[in-house]
């Protein structure tokens, strides 16, 4: 998307495309940054780069340590995509409770109204979805489920046992109709859901990924949909991005999926630029930057 700001110059690139980036790297002084991975070699190819800046939260995808080596600060905008995310997720959850991918697939190949009971839809309202995470896009979310009749649990690294809704994670999973993740990717939550957590949740609960795809044994995800133990899935994210044909998730009718765009809108965009060209701003002027993670 095409950014212009009085006193920058703002150069895009594709993420695939490896060829410009690299030549544009060498007078680079500040990254706008959003998935491709960013490693040593890349800064390297940077002498004159002195801001990573995450377009989001997320910063995984950055070698952090490379970068606090060279000198380079990183900083992220946490919440700018919240609302974002929160209403995708909530689509992926009634896209799965409706069946939307196989409904979709069915009336574009002609087959006219569906009469097995098998393809009969769920409602949200007097289920139970449980949150992994309490931060901007959880509670969104819960505020906005609990306006729609279902019953909101919700998971957090600290317990909150003030709040009727806390839970820690295991038993959280084991009543919840619907998960849905909104937790960052690090060492502690790689895998978090594991064949062993997959298996807590009640027999036709669904799983919702807007997160990180690692959070998510991915394999023990895919064999629990193909076994009919889970009903379904909505998922933006994956271990492997982006998802190759081979994925196994590609041939399930019961999942739904995106490209991990539950961020792009241009409501976000507008937010990203808007907190990235302030940090430009306080870096010329040796202000303190918004949002410093390294």
């Amino acid at each position: 998307m095409d950014y212009d700001e009085p006193g920058l110059d703002v150069v895009g690139c594709s993420e695939q495309d490896d060829e410009r980036f690299f030549e544009l790297l060498p007078d680079t002084e500040v990254i706008w940054h959003v998935l491709r991975p960013l490693t040593g070699a890349d800064m390297d190819r940077a002498p004159k780069l002195r801001l990573i800046q995450k377009l989001g939260t997320g910063v995984n995808t950055i070698d952090l340590d490379a970068a606090a080596e060279r000198g380079i600060a990183v900083a992220n905008m946490p919440g700018q995509n919240a609302r974002a995310v929160a209403e995708t997720s909530l689509l992926l959850m009634l896209s799965a409770l409706r069946r939307l991918a196989t409904f979709d697939r069915l009336t574009r190949e002609g087959h006219g109204w569906p009469a097995e009971r098998s393809m009969v839809g769920g409602e949200l309202a007097g289920r139970t979805v449980g949150l992994l995470g309490s931060g901007e896009i959880a509670t969104l979310l819960r505020g906005t489920l609990e306006a729609m009749g279902a019953r909101v649990l919700f998971t957090s690294r600290t317990p909150r046992p003030h709040d009727p809704a806390w839970r820690p994670l295991d038993d959280l999973l084991r009543a919840s109709d619907i998960v849905s993740v909104h937790i960052p990717l690090t060492d502690e939550t790689h895998h978090l859901l594991d064949r062993r957590r997959l298996a807590l949740l009640p027999p036709g609960a669904i799983v919702v990924n807007t997160a990180r795809g690692a959070v998510i044994d991915e394999a023990a995800l895919v064999d629990a949909l193909t076994s009919g133990r889970l009903a379904g899935a909505g998922l933006d994210v994956f271990e492997e991005e982006p998802v190759p044909a081979s994925n196994p998730l590609n041939a399930l009718d019961n999942v739904v999926l995106m490209p991990h765009v539950a961020w792009l809108t241009r409501e976000t965009w507008d937010r990203y630029f808007k907190v990235a060209a302030e940090n430009v701003r306080r870096l010329t002027t040796g202000d303190p930057l918004l949002h410093r993670v390294r």
